[in-house]
C-alpha cells in the first residue's frame, strides 16, 4: 500500500499494536484505522504510520523529535530506528500511559516529556528528523529551526477540522525549506500550551 521501506516494515512488525489501543477496541488492533485513545486524541491508522515513518528516512544514529506522543505507537515505531527519540505530549494522562507501555517494552532509547509541541524541544535541538502527529494550519518556525541542515520534517498541514489535510515533507535547506505534500490525511489539530488540568 505504499510503504516498501524494508526497516520501517520490520519496525512496525516489531512492535504490538494492541498495546497501544484501548479495551473496547482491542479486536481492531490490527485493522487499518484510526482509534480513540482519550483526551480526544486517536492512534493513525498503521499505513499512516508506516508512510509518515518512511518519509522521514531515519538512519540509525540519528536524533529524532516527535511531537504528540499520544498512545505511544508512532514512538515505538520510531525508536526502532534512529539512535535517540525525544517525544513532546501535552496531555499528562497520555503520556504516563505511553511512558508506562515503552517501560514494557523495554524502549530504552526514548525520552518524554509534558511539554507544548509546537514549540519542540529547544534544549536538544538540533535534530535531524522531526514528526508532528497533529495537523499544524502552518509549518511551526520553532520546529523549521530546531531542524539540523539537510533535515527533514513530517507533519499534516490544514484546517482543525480536518477537511482539507495533507502530510507533507519538508527538507531544509541552505535557501529555506523545500515542501512536498504526499498525502491526504485528517489528525487531530496542533494545539499551543497545555490543557487546562
Amino acid at each position: 500500500m505504499g510503504v516498501s521501506d524494508t526497516r520501517t516494515l520490520s519496525a512496525i512488525e516489531r512492535i504490538p499494536r494492541e498495546m497501544f489501543v484501548a479495551d473496547p477496541f482491542l479486536d481492531q488492533a490490527y485493522e487499518n484505522t484510526a482509534l480513540p485513545i482519550g483526551c480526544g486524541q486517536t492512534v493513525s491508522q498503521p499505513l499512516v504510520v508506516g508512510l509518515m515513518t518512511q518519509a522521514l528516512e531515519i538512519g540509525e544514529r540519528m536524533k529524532v523529535l516527535e511531537v504528540g506522543t499520544g498512545s505511544g505507537y508512532q514512538a515505538a515505531v520510531l525508536s526502532q530506528l534512529c539512535r535517540r527519540l525525544y517525544s513532546v505530549e501535552r496531555h499528562k494522562p497520555l503520556l504516563a500511559q505511553a511512558e508506562e507501555r515503552f517501560k514494557r517494552l523495554r524502549l530504552h532509547n526514548i525520552t518524554c516529556r509534558l511539554g507544548d509541541g509546537s514549540r519542540g524541544w529547544p534544549e536538544q535541538a538540533p535534530f535531524d528528523r522531526i514528526m508532528v502527529t497533529a495537523a499544524a494550519h502552518d509549518i511551526p518556525p520553532a520546529l523549521v529551526d530546531q531542524l539540523k541542515p539537510d533535515g527533514i520534517m513530517v507533519l499534516p498541514l490544514g484546517d482543525a477540522i480536518g477537511i482539507c489535510q495533507e502530510l507533507v515533507r519538508i527538507t531544509k535547506t541552505a535557501d529555506g525549506i523545500d515542501i512536498h505534500p504526499f498525502l491526504p490525511v485528517r489528525f487531530v489539530p496542533l494545539v499551543e500550551g497545555l490543557p487546562e488540568e
